[in-house]
């Protein structure tokens, strides 16, 4: 292009140094050479050719070959005049300064264009280089030296395993090896396989099995014609104790939470964009089979509340000030989470050893309460010679009774005879020739420093002043010794009686109450005497049960009348000798049955509680305290009103 404008220039000058027609020629053909040099030969033709000056361009004439540079340069097809000789260099003027604008107009676009070249060049540079990182990436991944070598080692790891854990042996797989709870498992059972299955909450001591009910409860009914529990219903288990959640639901491993992109980092696709990431939690890792929260007692209140919400809705929705709806690079899946929530239709299990009235209600009124029964003896005995023969081991002959004395979990038992076959295999040097003596359940008991369970006991004989009442603590029922001394006062009607403070003082009206019934049925005055009522062992008496029992104690006492001590009795008295009824009953006869007691004395209002398994246990209801001297001191039955 600078060469093209240095012709012009020259044009310029040879026409200010030469003047005459001659030079104007050689001028004229400067340009149409410029043209050439600008356009090429073939488009001049072609442009000429539209115009029609192909003839013009060729002639001898001057102001012709004029006219035709003049049109080929403006592009004008109407100039038709041709110009006169002192018009000529004027035009010639005018169309060098039309060349010369249309070439510096061409250096621009060509500098331009180079310039968008190399923009366009790097940028291919870039992206190929993107490319080639990304294929890298792919192919290889974020692994490298390290982390390989890293994952190696886990690798290793896993594969290195101890023999297997004997508690992962012993614990049951199937419902029938669930043991003592054949009532509480019948009715999971029944509430699972139902047409409307029904969510429930499990009451019981520890380690009687309500979580390997509820799970194997599960197992047995998925598979059943017309279940409503698909062959892959999860069975998703949580403790209660270790849900923790925030209140601003920046986290909620139970019902889920979003992460917004900027405070809790959302995925980094996400979170470039702003987008933020609903975080599924159990309820919906639950959908379609069953969500067991044991110890459900512990939740948080406001989260046992937004449970309660899921339950209703059956579905969890979520919240997001980040969210918008009308984002087009939020993907399909998040947007029908915000907008149509996550699935959480399950069965809620939940289990507790707290009191029932220790329970949120609402949680209460939507499930089934079912009670699982405390271990006797004898469940511990089947217990322990279930496990030997997982174990396949041999034991003593008196080593499943041991156990049951000092423990009533199943799963404390199949401990201690794990620490005993331990000591049994130690001992033999192989584990298949092992025997578990008794010696080894004694070493197991004094190196973990149990004690018996219980700690009183009933036996033949009877005594005078000494009476069995029955208390519940939990879940579990227990036998309370009660004592009693009379002795004449010093001064009539100056007598003191005493009671230990710690039984409370509901059990201190008790001996008030007693003293009127005694008063009413004898004739004497309580007040002659002084009495001494204690609970041994300083048991605290929360409610007024004892009350029958403190009475008999004080009666035999005064009365000098031995009491059998293979019975026990629980009851309210009233001032007018009646036996009131008294909650816990279940629980009561199944103390009695751990004491080794063969008679128990309930009230007659308590007689529907009586349970339907008593064996070992006779079970007397009785309306008033004269039904149970009679009972208990036949010979003297004329002496009672």
């Amino acid at each position: 292009m600078k060469s093209l404008l240095d012709k012009i220039k020259g044009n310029k000058e040879m026409s200010v140094k030469f003047g005459g027609q001659d030079h104007t020629r050689r001028q004229v053909n400067s340009l149409y050479n410029l043209l050439k040099d600008l356009y090429g030969s073939d488009k001049i033709i072609l442009r000429a050719g539209k115009l029609n000056v192909l003839q013009m361009m060729r002639s001898e004439r001057l102001p012709e070959r004029v006219l035709a540079l003049q049109k080929l340069v403006l592009e004008d097809p109407t100039l038709d005049e041709l110009p006169g000789e002192d018009d000529i260099p004027g035009i010639l003027e005018e169309i060098e300064e039309k060349i010369a604008d249309i070439i510096a107009r061409r250096t621009v676009e060509d500098e331009l264009e180079k310039k968008i070249n190399e923009c366009l060049q790097q940028r291919h540079e870039d992206y190929m280089r993107e490319i080639k990182m990304q294929v890298i990436k792919e192919s290889t991944g974020p692994e490298n030296a390290q982390t390989l070598k890293k994952l190696a080692v886990l690798e290793k790891l896993n594969h290195k395993n101890l023999v297997q854990s004997a508690l992962d042996v012993l614990r049951p797989t199937t419902i029938e090896e669930i043991v003592g709870q054949e009532r509480p498992v019948r009715a999971i059972l029944a509430k699972l396989s139902s047409s409307f299955p029904q969510h429930m909450l499990l009451y019981g001591p520890p380690g009687v099995g309500k979580t390997t009910a509820a799970r194997l409860a599960l197992e047995a009914v998925r598979f059943r014609e017309n279940s409503p529990f698909d062959s892959e219903a999860p069975f998703v288990e949580v403790n209660g104790t270790t849900l923790r959640w925030d209140p601003r639901e920046a986290t909620n491993p139970l019902l889920g939470s979003v992460h917004d992109p900027i405070y809790q980092g959302a995925r980094r696709d996400l979170a470039e964009t702003g987008i933020p990431e609903p975080k599924l939690g159990l309820v919906t890792e639950a959908h379609g089979g069953v969500l067991f929260i044991d110890e459900v007692g512990e939740l948080d209140l406001v989260l046992q509340n937004k449970l309660l919400k899921v339950l209703e809705d059956k579905r969890v929705y979520f919240e997001s000030s980040y969210y918008d709806p009308l984002d087009s690079n939020v993907p399909r899946y998040i947007k029908k989470l915000f907008e149509e929530g996550a699935p959480a239709d399950f069965i809620l299990i939940g289990a507790t050893t707290r009191e029932p009235e220790e329970i949120n209600p609402a949680i209460r009124s939507r499930c089934a309460e079912i009670f699982f029964e405390p271990l006797t003896p004898s469940d511990i005995r089947r217990i322990v010679l279930q496990a030997a023969g997982k174990l396949h081991v041999t034991i003593d002959e008196k080593v499943a009774d041991v156990i049951a004395e000092y423990t009533i979990e199943g799963r404390k038992a199949v401990n201690i005879l794990a620490d005993a076959f331990a000591l049994a295999c130690h001992r033999s040097g192989d584990p298949r020739g092992a025997v578990i003596t008794v010696s080894d359940i004694y070493e197991v008991i004094q190196i973990s420093r149990l004690v018996p369970y219980a700690t009183r006991r009933a036996s033949a004989g009877a005594e005078v002043g000494r009476v069995f009442g029955l208390g519940v603590s939990g879940f579990l029922g227990t036998a309370l010794e009660i004592e009693a001394v009379v002795f004449p006062a010093r001064r009539k009607g100056g007598g003191i009686i005493r009671f230990n403070e710690a039984a409370g003082s509901m059990a201190k009206d008790s001996v008030f109450n007693a003293a009127s019934v005694l008063r009413k049925l004898t004739g004497r005055d309580l007040y002659d005497y002084d009495v001494h009522v204690n609970v041994v062992g300083g048991g605290r008496i929360d409610g007024p049960s004892a009350g029958a029992a403190v009475f008999l104690a004080i009666y035999s006492a005064m009365e000098d009348l031995a009491v059998p001590q293979n019975i026990a009795v629980t009851g309210e008295l009233s001032i007018r000798g009646q036996i009131r009824t008294v909650g816990g009953v279940p629980e009561k006869i199944y103390g009695a049955k751990q004491c080794g007691i063969q008679k128990v004395f309930v009230p007659v209002e308590n007689e529907k509680d009586i349970p339907s398994d008593t064996r070992g246990v006779e079970i007397i209801p009785v309306h008033r305290v004269e039904e149970i001297i009679r009972h208990i001191f036949p010979g003297v039955m004329d002496n009672v009103g």
